[in-house]
């Protein structure tokens, strides 16, 4: 088990809320989606035109309704009226078959660039997420990860592949029927846009309140899910403890606080549109009210009367609808800014630009921690390792013992570069960790954690983990050297039975065995074992350690452990204590020299 494991409380500062720019949280957030935009920009300008030939087939609706009252009533003769009222209604189904094309395939282009470019975006953010160093995953649940991953992509999906080309659409109809309006009747559209300027200003200041609060109605969204996950990854735990009213009333109270925030969202959303609508309706009214006194006067026909209104209801659905929308990139902006700041980490652990390859090796490689001083990120005021100093030879075993607290977790942090250091080296094979690319010195390493991780696959697929390259029967081998091939056999479908999440289906040693396995199967020159027989049976024991004993010939080996017993044969044991060696030698000489070491081995052997 890690020796250092980091309070979350105490983390480091990471991408929430607090960490938000406080100026440019408003639709211009929206501008961090361009890149995944811009792959896609012949299909963005089919979808535009395809767009603007709806919002044009729907503008000349009015023009054909017109022509069929003023043209289509005048003719005296009733054969001729009915050809002529014939051909103005082809006219119109002509417009409508338009309308319903264009706008059938302004719906698939723009659905599709909803579908690909959220998925493009949630795959962007996971693979960038799951670079991250364990810095990152100290301070951020994973909760709040999969919010973003989830909530907020869908929002964006909402935006690019409706609500967007909703708001495109309507703006193309709203200019289109203010300047049919501006070029048939001047004088009642410059009362219009006088009381339309009034309904702006307003709706832009209430709209900043909305997209506030929808991204603070996000963020208690992702409250919740972090609770969630947490609690179901430990949920034998809860229940154990009777706890499941306490974590159930925990949730419900992080619910309640993002429905309380959500109503407040939806109150002044409910407001705006109130506001918009009765306004543009206000504007429509007065409109109406001008023309049937042109009407009256004579001024314009019951033709161009009619025209006007249905432009004055296009115009005004339109700014109903943009209203709508607005809404909907406030809200996606927030999601937006949050699906950014995952994406604009850094991790401070990062490949050298020019890295320096690692020999080939036979018989192990080589490991040198030298004057190493080194802090975690989240408790930067104390030293975790002071001036530490440790070799191991090529095909040494090195068994690394202590009280918990000791260091020794953090010797294999620092091997796996899971962070730098603050002073000293740590090479592998003489070549400074901070100088080799991550790929190609992770890959030399191979770990058997105490906790072992089974993924929701098959125990061929969660072997073959350790290479994906390997056959099956490469596969069964390190199952059979790691004793877990009688009992997987044994599983109702055997190699291909699924394990369930995170390995439910298996009892702690299995698990372990399927890990040790996997670790054997990747054949690194350097293998390390972090209490890798802490969950098995006293049988199981003493076959898995022949198993790692045969595994950990002709490679070097650090075992981390607790139970003494475990590494009587290694061929050093070095004991650590507050982040220092304090002792070093074999079983024998250790026990003989009376230091820590015989007082740990006395308190297991002497019982």
């Amino acid at each position: 088990m890690s020796s250092h494991a980091q309070p979350v409380s105490d983390a480091v500062a990471t991408p929430s809320r607090a960490d938000a720019p406080a100026a440019g949280r408003n639709v211009r957030s929206l501008g961090g989606l361009l890149p995944f935009l811009r792959p896609y920009r012949t299909r963005i300008v089919l979808a535009v035109v395809f767009l603007v030939m709806a919002a044009l087939s729907t503008l000349v609706f009015p023009v054909a309704m017109k022509s069929l009252i003023d043209q289509g009533f005048v003719v005296a003769d009733p054969g001729t009226r009915v050809m002529a009222l014939r051909e103005h209604f082809f006219a119109l189904f002509g417009v409508g078959a338009a309308l319903g094309l264009f706008s059938a395939l302004r719906f698939y282009m723009v659905t599709w660039l909803g579908e690909r470019v959220t998925a493009d975006l949630r795959n962007a953010v996971y693979a960038h997420v799951v670079t991250q160093s364990p810095e990152f995953f100290e301070s951020t649940q994973t909760g709040e990860v999969l919010s973003r991953l989830t909530t907020d992509t869908t929002l964006v999906q909402t935006v690019v592949g409706s609500s967007l080309s909703m708001g495109l659409r309507n703006a193309v109809l709203g200019i289109g029927a203010m300047a049919m309006l501006i070029i048939t009747n001047p004088y009642v559209m410059t009362q219009v846009l006088g009381i339309l300027v009034i309904v702006v200003l307003p709706s832009l200041y209430f709209g900043r309140r909305v997209r506030k609060l929808s991204r603070a109605s996000q963020d208690r969204v992702a409250d919740s899910s972090a609770i969630a996950a947490e609690v179901l990854n430990a949920i034998p735990v809860v229940q154990s403890y009777t706890q499941e009213a306490r974590e159930a009333k925990r949730f419900d109270v992080s619910t309640e606080n993002a429905f309380a925030t959500a109503v407040k969202r939806t109150r002044m959303r409910a407001f705006l549109v109130a506001f918009i609508i009765t306004a543009t309706f206000g504007a429509l009214l007065w409109g109406l009210y001008q023309g049937t006194q042109a009407v009256e006067r004579g001024n314009i026909t019951a033709g161009h009367l009619g025209q006007t209104v249905v432009y004055v209801i296009i115009l005004v659905s339109s700014v109903a609808v943009l209203s709508e929308v607005y809404g909907d990139l406030l809200r996606a902006a927030g999601a937006t800014e949050r699906l950014m700041e995952l994406l604009n980490l850094n991790s401070p652990i990062t490949s050298p630009p020019r890295p320096v390859p690692l020999a080939a090796t036979r018989g192990g490689s080589a490991v040198a921690l030298r004057d190493v001083t080194f802090r975690y990120p989240s408790r930067p005021q104390f030293a975790t390792m002071s001036h530490f100093d440790l070799q191991v030879a090529p095909g040494e075993t090195v068994a690394l013992v202590g009280p918990s607290g000791a260091g020794k977790s953090t010797v294999f942090q620092l091997l796996l570069r899971f962070y730098d250091v603050a002073a000293g080296e740590v090479t592998l094979d003489g070549v400074p960790v901070r100088n080799v690319a991550l790929h190609a010195l992770r890959e030399r390493i191979g770990i058997v954690p105490q906790d072992s991780v089974i993924f929701s696959a098959d125990a061929m697929e969660n072997i073959r983990y350790g290479r994906r390259s390997a056959s099956d029967a490469e596969v069964i081998a390190a199952a059979t050297a790691a004793f877990a091939h009688d009992f997987i056999s044994a599983l109702p479908e055997g190699y291909q039975t699924f394990l369930g999440e995170r390995g439910v289906r298996l009892s702690g040693g299995q698990r372990q065995r399927i890990s040790i396995a996997r670790a054997i199967l990747k054949n690194p020159p350097l293998l390390l074992l972090d209490e890798a027989t802490s969950a098995l049976d006293a049988e199981s024991e003493r076959m898995v350690q022949a198993a790692l004993e045969s595994a950990m010939k002709d490679r070097t080996t650090l075992v981390i452990a607790h139970r003494l017993a475990t590494v009587q044969r290694a061929d050093r044991i070095v004991v650590m204590e507050a982040g220092e060696i304090v002792e070093t030698g074999t079983h024998a000489q250790l026990v003989a020299s009376g230091g820590l070491y015989a007082r740990l081995a006395a308190l297991q052997f002497d019982r």
